[in-house]
């Protein structure tokens, strides 16, 4: 039997006028904002326009492909420990690849349009260890293209989001508000850093328009969805449980949190109806988020590989991950402002949902963006009062036997494979360096750092360490 593909026109809802634009189009962002902007009571107001990752010129991921074909429309997976609900998202009035910059440009030019969000990673801001942009070889090129052709593609996200600001302004369309939705603290300012200074670099007087408040307002955002990547399996289960062939379903858990502060001139959709909670200062709760959450993803997926697992699931049914887990949590909530008890008994469930198959090799991706944000403010703190957390010690410890290819495979800057070469002491040295500048000459925490990854190498089971 032929089973048909899933529609718009059969299993959707019409398309929304575009006036959000999303760059960084992947599993989290249609499990997020894209379900969030769904569940908003005025969702036929409000169409998102999302672009890939950049591909190349001509090209087109397999994810854009998909959603191409079936209109935008795609199926959410809820995974709770119970089961497996569906629900069909239709916020994605067009997809296109990030190759398509024209494409980029005329939405940010539309007066229609009256948000950009994005889901880039860490990696994708391209900031330097002070938090400005770095002046790699991939953003200068973009200076240099955009300086001699204003129609040029850019190949970095400052690069390209400057460029739909320049359009914007020649288009006189009207305020926008930028939106970043990455697990990065304060990532409104972190991204208008970036952007703004790579407009600098190219026009001084275009960054001083994106800087007034009349014309771009940077909002914040705190995250949470845990969103594993897709399989052949859950295109199967869908195709068995909705009777239709979705190319591009999405898996999740059923916990969603989206956090935002900041001024929304040209509007917004009315996402504090569908849970969203909008505040004067995301700060607390980020943190809270950043460290509890992604802190304890990162130990984990580290640690897990070291102990034969794959998956949060696993990893945290593995003894030795989960008191390291419980040991993170003990040293890190007591710096949080807002309590923590709650959240992390809401998190042990979430991470033990035998439903989520949350591979440890995707959290493990991009570490050192991730661990700076996640691991490091913890131990500064607990450093400048005195104390020498070992969790945290273990946790870099473990980063550094990744660089060396002991788990799962390195997917991260290509200069810090380099960080864990020669020996265990040169290694825990250039680590910490690399990591937290704060604590180069910290020669406690190097040695306990060395000490960590030495038994680590040297124990099959990791259980001196881990202990």
């Amino acid at each position: 039997m032929t089973i048909a593909p899933l529609t718009r026109a059969d299993h959707g809802r019409p398309a929304a006028p575009v006036r959000i634009v999303h760059l960084g189009l992947g599993n989290f962002t249609r499990a997020h904002q894209a379900w969030y902007t769904e569940q908003a009571p005025d969702h036929d107001s409000w169409g998102i326009a999302a672009f890939s990752g950049h591909s190349g010129a001509g090209r087109r991921s397999r994810v854009v492909d998909a959603l191409a074909g079936q209109d935008g429309v795609y199926t959410l997976i809820t995974r709770g420990p119970d089961g497996d609900r569906f629900a069909v998202i239709s916020s994605l009035s067009a997809v296109h690849a990030g190759s398509e910059h024209d494409a980029f440009r005329r939405y940010l030019a539309d007066p229609q349009v009256a948000i950009m969000t994005s889901t880039v990673t860490e990696s994708g801001y391209q900031r330097d260890g002070q938090g400005h942009l770095e002046m790699n070889d991939a953003v200068r090129a973009d200076i240099a293209a955009l300086r001699s052709d204003p129609d040029a593609v850019p190949l970095t996200v400052p690069g390209r989001v400057t460029s739909g600001l320049a359009a914007r302004r020649a288009s006189g369309a009207g305020p926008i508000t930028i939106l970043p939705c990455d697990n990065l603290a304060e990532n409104g300012v972190a991204f208008r850093t970036v952007v703004t200074e790579f407009a600098a670099a190219l026009d001084p007087d275009l960054a001083a328009w994106a800087q007034d408040p009349a014309h771009v307002t940077w909002a914040t955002s705190m995250v949470d969805r845990i969103t594993p990547a897709t399989t052949d399996a859950d295109v199967d289960v869908v195709r068995d449980g909705c009777g239709y062939l979705d190319a591009a379903p999405v898996p999740t858990e059923p916990f969603a949190e989206w956090v935002i502060s900041g001024a929304f001139p040209a509007d917004r959709p009315a996402w504090e109806k569908a849970g969203v909670q909008i505040v004067d200062d995301v700060a607390p709760f980020e943190q809270r988020k950043l460290w509890l959450l992604n802190g304890a993803h990162s130990l984990l997926a580290y640690l897990g590989p070291l102990q034969g697992c794959e998956t949060v699931a696993e990893a945290m049914a593995e003894p030795h991950c989960r008191q390291a887990v419980d040991d993170w949590w003990a040293t890190a909530a007591p710096h949080l402002s807002i309590p923590a008890e709650d959240y992390c008994r809401a998190l042990t469930e979430r991470f033990e949902n035998p439903n989520i198959r949350h591979l440890l090799a995707q959290i493990a991706s991009d570490g050192s963006a991730k661990l700076p944000q996640r691991i490091v403010p913890v131990l500064e703190l607990e450093r400048s009062q005195g104390r020498l957390p070992r969790v945290a010690a273990l946790g870099i410890a473990a980063w550094t036997l990744h660089l060396r290819g002991r788990s799962t495979p390195v997917r991260d800057a290509g200069a810090v494979q380099g960080l864990a070469d020669g020996s265990d002491a040169e290694a825990a040295r250039r680590v910490v360096a690399f990591l937290a500048p704060s604590l180069a000459d910290d020669s406690e925490l190097i040695g306990l750092v060395e000490t960590m990854i030495t038994e680590l190498e040297h124990s099959q089971t990791s259980e001196d360490a881990l202990r």
